[in-house]
This record gives C-alpha cells, structure tokens and sequence, in this order.
C-alpha cells in the first residue's frame, strides 16, 4: 500500500490485484482482453483504493496528436483572426495541424475547450485572450493546464498573466497611456472610454494606462465617464449610444479595442457627428482593417500575427526551468479620425 498523502499509482493497484500493469490498464478502461471477472476484481480495488485515473497520463501515453489547440476569445474578432494566422504560419512549418476553439469570454466555457482539446490528444494548447480577474476562473485554467503539462503536453498563452506558463504579454497598459496622452497633447479634456467588462484583465490594464496618463496631466479620473459593454462592435454601439446621451459635452472617446471603436465610428456616423471635427475616436490593436475605416483609425499597433507565431514558437521548444515572458511593445498609428478638441 502506498504511503498516507502519496498520490496512488496505477501500478499499485496491479499489484495489490496481482496482474500486470497493462491488464489493470486495459480494465479500467474498459477495453478488451481481460475476463469480465478479472475486470470487476481489479474496478473493486480500484474504488476500494480511492484511485483516480490521470487523465493527461493516459491521453498522452495514447500518443499525442499532430494537433495544435487554439483557444480563442470570439474567432471573429479581427484580433483574434491575425493571432490565429501567426499560429497557422508556423505550425504549416512544422507539419502541424490548428484546431479553433471559440470561449465566447466565458472562463466555464473556455475550462470546457481546454479539457476537450486534452481528450483530444493535441500535442500544443495555446490560449489566447484576456485573463478573468475573478482568480478562482484562473485557478481552475492553472490547474488543468499546469497537470497537462506534467503528463509531457505544452502549453503557451497570450496575454495571460497568472497561468504559470510560457506567455505572450500584449503591452496593454503603455498603450492605453499612449492613446490617452495623444488626445491629451490635442487639447482634449471632455474624454469618454467604451470599455469591456471589468471582469477581463485586458480591460483593468488598458485602463490602467489611461488612469496613468490622466493623473500625470494633473486630472481626475473621476470626471472621466467610462461605459463597461461588451467587448465587441455591438458593445462599442452601445456604449456611444449612452455617452452621447448622458454626456453630450464629450469631444473624444478612448475605445479599448478596435472592434469597439468600429461600433463608435458607425454611431456616430449614424447621428450625424462628424469626425474628428467634433468628435475625436481612438481604438487599440490596428487590425488590418483599421486603416480602411471611414475616417482611418487611430489606434494602438500590437503585433497580433507575430504574437500568434511567437507563441507557438514558445511551446514548440523544450520546457524551461521557470516560465518564459516576450513582450510585444507597442506602437502608436496616428491617422485621420483624431484632431483638435474643437473650441
């Protein structure tokens, strides 16, 4: 018997049932081979033992697939598109497969993708998107993730904190200090925020940076309205709908991520307020179709397709002693849709 607090091992349970460790493993499974008699003897002590199956031991000893997980956010974000294309350039060069997966941000949902794709045999997961600032959603990540990587998988995040693993860290809050000083330095005062949900830690970063860029030019970030809506054009609608309503005086919006600021530009447009010349909109990511939007976006440039590659450049080489950063920087695009705060 094994020692109080020593996790069992399915080799106990052979022993302690005196067959070999690949009949215990065929009967616990399930498969054929073993006599029904056999196979109820070795489930009896099994339950009698308290022994629980590795499930990541077991996947993995079943010969890892050629498949690289993609966890995403919303697979229709731009955002996310431009990673998952950095991901798919370099796994093409390595004779790898992508699966897609879509969390829809809700972190029940994304543990569910994450054991899936452990079920499935992938060989690499790669989680893209913004941590939870609720720690139990990101406990529950960390432990999955973290007992896959003991059974031989590899694991690489973006724009994940606090999951113990090789990451990507998007440079979230010197951007939203950048975006902020930018309209600041045009003489803007009257400045409103489309945000995400509080509860994602791109929003709390992003943030983060506008608070900081706020404070040095000697303001309140409390005479700043910001609207927490989805983190989405539908959100960007949303939130420019009840900024212009509640707080007319505003002459520029921080959204903090371009699929919201494309929600604000048609907003506006629909209400006839014309841009920059009265109202001045940034966003922040530069997807590829921020340059194309009527007026042209000013935006934060984060390098979504090399951070896909650089991800999966991370997993695919050998396990580190201690978890690998890369930052990405920033840059700040200026283009047509900021101007002058308007007299």
């Amino acid at each position: 018997m094994p020692k109080p607090g020593v996790r069992l091992r399915l080799v106990d349970i052979a022993e302690r049932a005196g067959v070999s460790l690949a009949t215990a493993s065929r009967a616990l499974a399930g498969r054929d081979g073993v006599s029904e008699e056999v196979a109820a003897r070795i489930r009896q002590i099994s339950e009698e033992m308290g022994y629980v199956a590795n499930p990541y031991a077991r996947t993995l000893a079943g010969g890892a697939s050629s498949t690289v997980g993609l966890v995403v956010h919303q697979v229709d974000d731009p955002y996310f598109s431009e990673i998952a294309g950095g991901v798919i350039r370099v796994a093409d060069e390595q004779g790898l497969l992508v699966q897609i997966c879509h969390s829809g941000r809700d972190p029940e949902h994304e543990l569910r993708q994450i054991r899936h794709l452990i079920n499935q045999r992938v060989r690499i997961i790669i989680v893209a998107g913004s941590g939870f600032a609720d720690t139990r959603h990101e406990a529950a990540a960390r432990d999955e993730l973290s007992a896959y990587v003991r059974g031989g998988g590899r694991v690489a995040v973006i724009g994940r904190h606090s999951l113990g693993v090789d990451a990507v860290l998007p440079d979230n809050e010197a951007g939203g200090e950048a975006l902020t000083r930018h309209l600041l330095e045009l003489g803007h005062r009257r400045i409103a925020i489309a945000s995400g949900t509080a509860d994602l830690n791109t929003v709390v970063d992003r943030l983060a940076g506008v608070t900081a860029a706020i404070t040095k030019a000697g303001l309140s970030m409390a005479d700043l309205p910001v609207v927490h809506t989805d983190f989405t054009r539908d959100g960007g609608v949303a939130a420019t709908e009840q900024i212009l309503r509640d707080h007319p005086a505003t002459t520029a919006i921080i959204a903090l991520n371009d699929a919201m600021a494309m929600g604000v530009l048609s907003t506006l447009r629909a209400h006839g307020v014309p841009v920059p010349e009265r109202m001045s909109v940034v966003g922040f990511d530069d997807v590829s179709v921020a340059a194309d939007l009527a007026p042209s976006l000013t935006t934060i440039r984060l390098p979504m397709t090399d951070m896909g590659k650089m991800a999966l450049a991370l997993a695919l080489r050998p396990p580190a002693a201690r978890p690998r950063r890369r930052s990405t920087g920033h840059t700040l695009i200026v283009r047509d849709s900021t101007g002058p705060a308007p007299a």
